[in-house]
């Protein structure tokens, strides 16, 4: 249970951080979920990639172990 869970919270990373990043390059002024941090489009489009790249990581991470343990069949 604990690797899908992982799992589950990596596809949500990788889902938000891509959509914040596609919006925020659509619209330069519009940063969504991180709007209250500051330094600008380099900071939140920085931010938003570490989130895509993290949540992939963790959920190929959660998949490779749940299928491991018999729970991806």
């Amino acid at each position: 249970m604990k690797h899908i869970t992982v799992l589950i919270i990596g596809m949500l990373l990788l889902v938000l951080g891509a959509q914040g990043a596609i919006r925020l390059l659509a619209d330069h002024d519009n940063a969504g979920l991180l709007a209250w941090l500051p330094g600008g489009f380099a900071v939140w489009l920085a931010c938003y990639a570490a989130a895509v790249v993290t949540g992939a990581l963790l959920a190929g991470w959660g998949s490779k172990k749940a299928k491991q343990s018999g729970r991806g069949q």
